[in-house]
Protein backbone atom coordinates (compact mmCIF):
# COMPACT_ATOMS: atom_id res chain seq x y z
CA UNK A 1 0.00 0.00 0.00
CA UNK A 2 2.79 2.68 1.13
CA UNK A 3 4.45 2.26 -2.77
CA UNK A 4 1.00 2.63 -4.48
CA UNK A 5 0.83 5.56 -2.54
CA UNK A 6 4.32 6.86 -3.20
CA UNK A 7 3.46 6.41 -6.80
CA UNK A 8 0.50 8.18 -6.77
CA UNK A 9 1.49 11.04 -4.74
CA UNK A 10 4.29 11.38 -6.94
CA UNK A 11 1.95 11.45 -9.78
CA UNK A 12 -0.77 13.37 -8.59
CA UNK A 13 0.59 15.26 -5.85
CA UNK A 14 -2.08 14.54 -3.33
CA UNK A 15 -3.55 11.08 -2.33
CA UNK A 16 -6.17 9.69 0.34
CA UNK A 17 -5.08 7.65 3.24
CA UNK A 18 -7.70 5.44 4.51
CA UNK A 19 -8.43 4.86 8.21
CA UNK A 20 -5.07 5.21 9.40
CA UNK A 21 -5.64 7.92 12.32
CA UNK A 22 -8.97 6.21 13.62
CA UNK A 23 -7.96 5.88 17.01
CA UNK A 24 -6.86 9.99 17.42
CA UNK A 25 -10.37 11.24 16.07
CA UNK A 26 -11.92 11.67 19.36
CA UNK A 27 -8.36 13.02 21.49
CA UNK A 28 -7.93 15.76 18.46
CA UNK A 29 -11.74 16.48 18.79
CA UNK A 30 -10.95 17.31 22.53
CA UNK A 31 -8.10 19.21 21.80
CA UNK A 32 -10.12 21.28 19.31
CA UNK A 33 -12.28 22.05 21.46
CA UNK A 34 -9.70 23.33 23.74
CA UNK A 35 -8.49 25.26 21.21
CA UNK A 36 -11.27 26.89 20.33
CA UNK A 37 -12.15 27.43 24.20
CA UNK A 38 -8.42 29.10 24.32
CA UNK A 39 -7.55 30.33 21.12
CA UNK A 40 -4.35 31.63 20.10
CA UNK A 41 -2.94 34.84 18.79
CA UNK A 42 -3.76 33.88 14.99
CA UNK A 43 -6.89 32.94 15.48
CA UNK A 44 -9.29 34.25 12.53
CA UNK A 45 -13.16 34.58 12.12
CA UNK A 46 -13.82 34.35 8.45
CA UNK A 47 -17.50 35.10 8.42
CA UNK A 48 -17.22 38.18 11.10
CA UNK A 49 -20.52 39.20 12.22
CA UNK A 50 -22.50 35.37 11.69
CA UNK A 51 -23.75 33.11 14.72
CA UNK A 52 -24.03 30.46 12.68
CA UNK A 53 -22.42 28.66 9.51
CA UNK A 54 -19.28 30.00 10.89
CA UNK A 55 -16.00 29.64 9.22
CA UNK A 56 -12.78 30.41 11.44
CA UNK A 57 -9.34 29.05 11.38
CA UNK A 58 -6.28 29.11 14.13
CA UNK A 59 -2.56 27.90 13.78
CA UNK A 60 0.73 27.60 15.48
CA UNK A 61 -1.02 26.08 18.61
CA UNK A 62 0.72 22.57 19.26
CA UNK A 63 3.65 23.87 21.26
CA UNK A 64 1.10 24.81 24.23
CA UNK A 65 -1.62 22.32 23.34
CA UNK A 66 -0.77 18.90 24.97
CA UNK A 67 -3.31 16.81 22.63
CA UNK A 68 -2.21 18.78 19.27
CA UNK A 69 1.73 18.22 20.66
CA UNK A 70 0.85 14.31 21.09
CA UNK A 71 -0.45 13.41 17.72
CA UNK A 72 2.67 15.70 16.06
CA UNK A 73 4.95 13.57 18.16
CA UNK A 74 3.71 9.95 18.52
CA UNK A 75 0.57 9.60 16.19
CA UNK A 76 1.23 7.92 12.63
CA UNK A 77 1.39 11.14 10.81
CA UNK A 78 5.22 11.97 10.65
CA UNK A 79 6.09 8.32 9.43
CA UNK A 80 3.38 8.54 6.63
CA UNK A 81 4.73 12.35 5.54
CA UNK A 82 8.17 10.16 5.41
CA UNK A 83 6.94 7.77 3.20
CA UNK A 84 5.35 10.02 0.75
CA UNK A 85 8.21 12.23 0.86
CA UNK A 86 10.95 9.89 0.32
CA UNK A 87 12.54 11.93 3.41
CA UNK A 88 15.66 11.08 5.23
CA UNK A 89 13.94 13.16 8.39
CA UNK A 90 10.51 14.54 8.70
CA UNK A 91 9.97 17.69 11.05
CA UNK A 92 6.74 19.31 11.82
CA UNK A 93 6.50 23.26 10.81
CA UNK A 94 3.28 23.58 11.92
CA UNK A 95 -0.73 22.88 12.48
CA UNK A 96 -3.84 24.31 11.02
CA UNK A 97 -7.41 24.21 12.14
CA UNK A 98 -9.83 25.10 9.40
CA UNK A 99 -13.89 24.86 10.84
CA UNK A 100 -16.77 25.09 8.32
CA UNK A 101 -19.58 25.13 10.36
CA UNK A 102 -23.10 23.05 9.06
CA UNK A 103 -23.88 25.32 6.10
CA UNK A 104 -21.57 27.42 5.85
CA UNK A 105 -21.50 28.47 2.18
CA UNK A 106 -17.73 30.29 1.92
CA UNK A 107 -15.52 28.77 -0.28
CA UNK A 108 -11.79 28.50 0.23
CA UNK A 109 -10.20 29.72 -2.92
CA UNK A 110 -7.80 27.92 -5.40
CA UNK A 111 -4.31 28.61 -4.10
CA UNK A 112 -1.38 26.38 -3.43
CA UNK A 113 -0.08 26.65 -0.40
CA UNK A 114 4.43 27.44 -0.76
CA UNK A 115 4.29 31.29 -1.40
CA UNK A 116 2.08 32.05 1.54
CA UNK A 117 5.11 30.44 4.06
CA UNK A 118 8.22 31.45 4.94
CA UNK A 119 9.85 28.20 4.56
CA UNK A 120 10.55 25.67 1.73
CA UNK A 121 12.37 22.18 1.41
CA UNK A 122 13.26 19.66 -1.42
CA UNK A 123 9.46 17.38 -0.02
CA UNK A 124 6.79 18.83 1.44
CA UNK A 125 3.55 17.35 2.66
CA UNK A 126 0.02 18.51 4.37
CA UNK A 127 -1.82 15.53 5.88
CA UNK A 128 -5.58 17.23 6.07
CA UNK A 129 -7.42 15.19 8.46
CA UNK A 130 -10.93 16.10 9.28
CA UNK A 131 -12.80 14.95 12.25
CA UNK A 132 -16.50 14.91 10.96
CA UNK A 133 -17.83 13.06 7.70
CA UNK A 134 -16.83 14.86 4.29
CA UNK A 135 -19.40 14.39 1.53
CA UNK A 136 -17.72 14.46 -1.78
CA UNK A 137 -19.59 17.65 -2.97
CA UNK A 138 -17.78 19.49 0.73
CA UNK A 139 -14.73 18.05 0.03
CA UNK A 140 -11.28 19.90 -0.69
CA UNK A 141 -10.32 19.55 -4.02
CA UNK A 142 -7.01 19.23 -5.97
CA UNK A 143 -5.79 19.45 -9.12
CA UNK A 144 -3.50 16.31 -10.00
CA UNK A 145 -0.07 17.47 -10.94
CA UNK A 146 -0.21 20.99 -10.23
CA UNK A 147 2.83 19.97 -8.31
CA UNK A 148 4.85 19.63 -11.10
CA UNK A 149 4.10 22.93 -13.40
CA UNK A 150 7.01 24.72 -12.39
CA UNK A 151 5.17 28.24 -11.03
CA UNK A 152 4.07 30.03 -7.83
CA UNK A 153 0.60 31.40 -7.97
CA UNK A 154 0.72 34.96 -5.75
CA UNK A 155 -1.15 34.02 -2.64
CA UNK A 156 -4.68 34.71 -1.47
CA UNK A 157 -6.09 35.65 2.00
CA UNK A 158 -9.19 33.69 2.16
CA UNK A 159 -10.84 37.05 2.53
CA UNK A 160 -10.21 37.62 -0.95
CA UNK A 161 -7.29 40.13 -0.49
CA UNK A 162 -3.94 39.52 -1.84
CA UNK A 163 -0.51 39.02 0.19
CA UNK A 164 1.45 42.15 -1.15
CA UNK A 165 4.55 39.79 -1.70
CA UNK A 166 7.82 41.59 -3.64
CA UNK A 167 8.52 37.68 -4.49
CA UNK A 168 9.38 37.87 -8.26
CA UNK A 169 7.82 35.92 -11.19
CA UNK A 170 4.81 35.20 -8.85
CA UNK A 171 1.80 34.37 -11.03
CA UNK A 172 -2.00 35.18 -11.07
CA UNK A 173 -3.91 31.80 -10.41
CA UNK A 174 -6.12 30.64 -13.12
CA UNK A 175 -9.57 30.54 -13.17
CA UNK A 176 -10.27 26.65 -11.98
CA UNK A 177 -13.88 26.53 -11.89
CA UNK A 178 -14.60 28.79 -15.45
CA UNK A 179 -12.28 25.49 -17.30
CA UNK A 180 -12.59 22.61 -14.77
CA UNK A 181 -12.82 20.27 -17.62
CA UNK A 182 -9.31 21.03 -18.59
CA UNK A 183 -7.71 19.73 -15.63
CA UNK A 184 -8.29 16.57 -13.66
CA UNK A 185 -10.12 17.42 -10.29
CA UNK A 186 -9.25 14.83 -7.57
CA UNK A 187 -11.56 14.77 -4.37
CA UNK A 188 -12.97 12.64 -1.76
CA UNK A 189 -15.67 11.35 0.50
CA UNK A 190 -14.07 10.91 3.91
CA UNK A 191 -15.10 9.42 7.00
CA UNK A 192 -12.84 10.26 10.45
CA UNK A 193 -10.13 8.22 10.61
CA UNK A 194 -9.33 9.21 6.24
CA UNK A 195 -6.83 12.02 5.51
CA UNK A 196 -5.55 13.56 2.58
CA UNK A 197 -1.93 14.34 2.34
CA UNK A 198 -0.81 16.53 -0.60
CA UNK A 199 2.56 18.45 -1.60
CA UNK A 200 2.85 22.14 -0.49
CA UNK A 201 2.61 23.08 -4.67
CA UNK A 202 -0.78 21.15 -5.26
CA UNK A 203 -3.42 23.71 -6.42
CA UNK A 204 -6.08 23.00 -4.37
CA UNK A 205 -9.86 24.85 -3.03
CA UNK A 206 -12.53 23.87 -1.18
CA UNK A 207 -16.39 24.63 -1.43
CA UNK A 208 -18.72 25.64 1.03
CA UNK A 209 -19.95 22.78 3.99
CA UNK A 210 -23.53 21.57 2.43
CA UNK A 211 -23.71 19.16 5.21
CA UNK A 212 -26.36 20.91 7.50
CA UNK A 213 -25.97 18.36 9.90
CA UNK A 214 -21.86 18.64 10.42
CA UNK A 215 -19.76 20.65 10.70
CA UNK A 216 -16.93 20.12 9.30
CA UNK A 217 -13.24 20.42 11.33
CA UNK A 218 -10.01 19.72 10.12
CA UNK A 219 -6.68 20.17 11.91
CA UNK A 220 -4.09 20.02 8.63
CA UNK A 221 -0.48 19.34 9.31
CA UNK A 222 2.48 20.72 7.63
CA UNK A 223 5.29 18.65 7.26
CA UNK A 224 8.94 19.01 5.80
CA UNK A 225 11.44 16.98 4.55
CA UNK A 226 15.03 17.18 4.05
CA UNK A 227 17.00 20.67 3.54
CA UNK A 228 14.52 22.63 4.67
CA UNK A 229 14.97 26.56 4.80
CA UNK A 230 13.95 29.66 5.29
CA UNK A 231 12.89 32.05 2.35
CA UNK A 232 12.09 35.88 2.45
CA UNK A 233 9.07 36.21 0.70
CA UNK A 234 9.24 39.87 0.64
CA UNK A 235 6.36 40.31 2.77
CA UNK A 236 3.74 39.10 5.25
CA UNK A 237 3.65 35.55 5.64
CA UNK A 238 0.86 32.92 6.61
CA UNK A 239 1.63 32.06 9.76
CA UNK A 240 3.80 35.07 9.99
CA UNK A 241 6.39 34.32 12.06
CA UNK A 242 7.82 37.83 12.26
CA UNK A 243 10.47 36.98 14.83
CA UNK A 244 12.40 34.86 11.90
CA UNK A 245 12.48 38.34 9.53
CA UNK A 246 16.16 39.82 9.87
CA UNK A 247 17.29 37.00 12.30
CA UNK A 248 17.16 34.18 8.78
CA UNK A 249 18.36 34.76 5.03
CA UNK A 250 16.89 32.87 2.38
CA UNK A 251 18.64 29.83 2.04
CA UNK A 252 19.79 29.28 5.60
CA UNK A 253 18.53 26.57 7.69
CA UNK A 254 15.81 26.38 9.77
CA UNK A 255 15.82 26.45 13.42
CA UNK A 256 15.57 23.01 14.92
CA UNK A 257 14.26 24.06 18.14
CA UNK A 258 11.54 25.49 16.67
CA UNK A 259 10.55 22.93 13.76
CA UNK A 260 11.75 20.25 15.45
CA UNK A 261 12.57 16.75 13.46
CA UNK A 262 9.67 13.78 14.62
CA UNK A 263 11.19 10.81 12.96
Amino acid sequence: MNEQLREDFDRDGAVVVRGLFKNWIEPLRESMAYNLANPGPFFRNYTPGQTTGRFFGDYCNWPNNPGYRSFIEDGPAAAIARTLMGSERVRIFHEHVLIKEAGNDKPTPWHHDEPYYCATADQTVSIWLPLDPVARDSCVEFVAGSHQWGKLFRPRKFTGVDYDHKTPNLETMPDIDATRDEYRILGWELEPGDAIAFNYLTVHGAPGNTSHQHSRRVISTRWLGDNARYVDRGGETSPPFSHLIGKLKTGQPLPEEEFPFIV
